[in-house]
């Protein structure tokens, strides 16, 4: 399995979150409910598992192995996922501190969980298949075939060193509630 499969089969978790993110700000921008620790959650799998393990992955490992093989850091698609991720991340910021004012009591922050939620969920839909259709199957052609093995062993390192074992499973677990609560949550 090439290294980007890995990254692709991410993805797919990543979107499963994507779409429990939309359902539940869809419901509350009509007026329904859903506990703003939702989004607070959402927030922690956003953290730990789209950025902590899998952003880790493509900005330690491949975007670094796809340097080494000619491509700019600065310029091009590199440079464009890199800004990807901290929008990404300035969303989550945003959505967090938005749920965590609603919990308070503020009814306000309601519109700032909807918008923030919304954006990351475009961001990242977009973010996603751009990686998927330009960016892996680009890095599978510069990235010399003996240094993919590279790439795989720098995802393990991640995966088992940096994240920590088991922490994977974790996320998997918590996109599962994720995705059940957006869904079967009335209002």
């Amino acid at each position: 399995m090439k290294a980007t499969d890995i990254l692709m089969e991410e993805h797919r978790v990543v979107e499963r979150v994507l779409t429990s993110l939309d359902e539940a700000a869809d419901r509350m921008s009509r007026g329904g409910e859903m506990r703003p620790e939702f989004f607070m959650d959402a927030a922690q799998f956003i953290r730990g598992f789209a950025d902590g393990c899998h952003h880790k992955k493509e900005e330690g490992v491949l975007f670094e192995k796809m340097v080494a093989s000619g491509m700019p850091r600065d310029a091009g698609p590199i440079a464009a996922m890199l800004a990807d991720h901290e929008q990404g991340r300035a969303y989550t910021r945003a959505m967090d501190a938005a749920a965590r004012k609603l919990a308070a009591g503020d009814a306000t922050a309601r519109q700032a969980v909807v918008d923030n939620a919304r954006g990351y969920a475009a961001l990242l839909r977009q973010h996603i298949r751009i990686e998927d259709t330009v960016l892996f199957p680009l890095a599978n052609r510069v990235i010399p075939l003996f240094a993919q093995d590279d790439v795989a062993e720098g995802f393990e390192r991640v995966e088992h060193q940096e994240t920590g074992e088991g922490v994977h499973e974790k996320y998997l677990a918590l996109a599962e509630n994720l995705e059940r609560e957006s869904f079967h949550t009335g209002g």
